[in-house]
């Protein structure tokens, strides 16, 4: 796991940063923006109390829950799983003129009946950083991981997010339902604004995806994903900005018996606008450039579209966050390439000074982009939905409730084939405290 590399780059610029004087209030009014198409940041999920800075986090979470459908192996009959999970959370968030870092992480231990052969150690962290070289540079990245089994997000994940304003690179979508699986992916930028309107950029990414093992990932195998992206951004006025960018993209999956490569040049413009400080609109596409190599097969290559599209919009109440992508991915644990249609969605809603909701969703269809590659048997769908309601029983105990639904369509993929369907309904209370810093 390459957080530690990352905390180190933190504490790093955190002391350069003790040395150098603040930004000049005048820099702060003409510094720009950097648009969604073309920050690693996410949208944010936090609404209310939550939208605040420079605190220490930590709680502990027991959750209870009931899965309608498991299935042991591919072709047995459906079992019902009752799960007992137990979560500690620590999460810091540090931030001053010139930075801000935000980091967290959560160990789970998940006991299941009657299948008690599915216990499992969760761990899942998460990074991001900001920090500003000087008035007109910044530096940004972040980092997710992921070591864990369970199809389902954390039934008490406030953080609802996740959705970004970049295009997806590789195919979403394909869960392998209880069966162990390790993500990594980190993602690092750089922007200079190079005069009153104008700003430069490049960005890397590197993605790995392995499964350490198991008779439930039939058909799903090692992947990763590797590529750099540049772009140029103009300030037309205070709310809107145009750009260019161009992205490299390298994505390969490791079968057994050979090797499945993609690799894909795009180059896309696109168009933000802010119509208030809480609000934003961004759209973008351009042409895409693929060549997919897959062992024992001619390779393939051809030109399509490239288009996406992304909103946010943030409130002291309610966040929503919405995202659409067309484009040719690889990897992701599939053989080939495929052309996806990717949506999603997320709101949270703080109902009352007590009561929070949130909401998530989404879509993603994967077409192979040749009739004459092996993996047009791979061709499929995704659907997942989530709905959370948590409100605070006494001081610092909360109560939450919690529903998911997964349904998966990829007939070749015998991890799938098997669990199209699976619901999960859970309860969940937590203690938690929280401490600002530098009081």
């Amino acid at each position: 796991m390459r957080v530690q590399a990352l905390f180190i780059v933190m504490l790093l610029t955190s002391a350069a940063a003790a040395q150098e004087p603040q930004s000049p209030n005048a820099a702060a009014q003409t510094r720009m923006l950097t648009p969604p198409p073309v920050s690693v940041l996410n949208y944010t999920a936090q609404v209310g109390s939550e939208a605040q800075r420079n605190y220490l986090r930590g709680g502990l979470t027991y959750t209870t829950s009931y899965i309608d459908n498991y299935f042991a192996d591919a072709g047995s009959a459906p079992i019902a799983e009752t799960t007992m999970s137990i979560l500690p959370t620590i999460a810091l968030d540090a931030s001053t003129a010139r930075q801000h870092a935000v980091v967290t992480y959560s160990p789970g231990f998940t006991f299941y009946h009657p299948s008690s052969g599915l216990n499992e150690v969760d761990n899942i962290a998460s990074a991001d950083y900001a920090f500003h070289l000087s008035a007109y540079t910044t530096i940004s990245a972040t980092e997710r991981f992921e070591d864990s089994s369970m199809p389902f997000s954390p039934a008490d994940a406030g953080d609802i997010g996740g959705i970004s304003g970049i295009p997806i690179s590789t195919t979403p979508g394909v869960v392998p339902p209880f069966a162990k699986r390790l993500t990594n992916s980190v993602s690092a930028e750089i922007t200079m604004q190079t005069g009153l309107n104008e700003m430069i950029g490049a960005s890397g990414l590197s993605a790995i995806l392995q499964y350490p093992g198991s008779s439930l990932t039939l058909g799903l195998y090692n992947s990763s994903a590797r590529g750099g992206t540049g772009f140029y951004n103009h300030r037309i006025s205070t709310s809107q900005y145009v750009g260019a960018t161009y992205q490299y993209l390298d994505m390969l999956t490791s079968p057994p018996d050979g090797e499945s490569a993609t690799k894909t040049s795009t180059v896309m413009g696109f168009y933000t606008v802010y119509p208030n400080a809480r609000l934003s609109v961004s759209v973008s596409g351009g042409p895409q450039y693929y060549q997919v190599t897959e062992t024992a097969s001619p390779s393939f290559n051809a030109w399509g579209p490239s288009i996406s599209a992304s909103t946010g919009w943030q409130t002291g109440r309610f966040n929503l966050a919405a995202s659409y992508s067309h484009s040719v991915t690889g990897a992701g644990g599939l053989i080939g390439a495929y052309h996806t249609n990717s949506a999603n969605a997320a709101l949270h809603w703080q109902l009352a000074r007590t009561w929070t909701a949130g909401a998530s969703g989404s879509y993603s269809i994967n077409k192979s982009v040749s009739a004459l590659l092996p993996t047009e048997a791979e061709n499929g769908h995704t659907i997942t939905g989530s709905a959370t309601l948590q409100h605070p029983i006494h001081g610092q105990v909360s109560l939450a409730f919690g529903y998911d639904r997964v349904h998966q369509s990829y007939g070749q993929v015998a991890a799938i084939a098997a669990s199209p369907d699976s619901d999960r309904f859970s309860a969940s209370i937590t203690w938690n405290f929280q401490r600002e810093l530098g009081r």
